[in-house]
């Protein structure tokens, strides 16, 4: 479980099943504009019933806003944990895929599962990690880590210099100098 600070006057633990919902939510928004519950329910495979539990929970943790039959919004809480939730899945999947060479489709279920079983703070440690290892201190750029666009160049980049072998000595991460 994760703990949400909504709007700094209540400590609230989120789920795993809640984070699934905010990430889905925030790709449907991305992708269609305009999300309902039957949206949810189909792209997580679920009824619509346990869709409506669901998000009138996220409604009262002040993750979502919604009214009956309307459209599902995130608030500005809710969208900074769904790209929080999504970042440390992708941190992992480029963990597995690109740096140990799990086949990718294996890497994205596991990086599913794992995501649940580390910190935040192991979550960027290993994200700075991935920056050693790949070298993409050089990248000459704002990088922003909450920015998409970015994380898809890092990720562009990083594989381009897996498959040219233009990073580091990856032994030397973590070892005094």
């Amino acid at each position: 479980m994760k703990t949400v600070d909504s709007q700094e006057k209540n400590i609230t633990k989120i789920t795993n099943s809640q984070e699934e919902y905010l990430k889905t939510i925030f790709i449907l928004e991305k992708n269609n504009k305009k999300v309902r519950v039957t949206d949810i329910a189909e792209k997580l495979h679920i009824t619509k019933p346990s869709v409506n539990k669901a998000i009138n929970i996220l409604k009262d943790m002040e993750l979502i806003n919604y009214k009956i039959y309307g459209d599902i919004k995130l608030t500005q809480q809710g969208e900074k944990l769904a790209k929080e939730i999504i970042k440390k899945h992708d941190i992992l999947k480029m963990f597995l895929s690109d740096v140990l060479e799990i086949e990718p489709n294996k890497a994205e279920e596991e990086a599913k599962q794992m995501k649940y079983a580390i910190s935040e703070d192991t979550a960027k440690k290993l994200e700075q990690y991935i920056g050693k290892i790949f070298d993409l201190g050089d990248l000459n750029c704002n990088y922003d880590s909450n920015s998409e666009k970015c994380r898809n160049c890092v990720k562009i980049t990083a594989k381009n210099r897996l498959k040219n072998h233009q990073f580091g000595d990856a032994s030397k991460i973590g070892k005094n100098k």
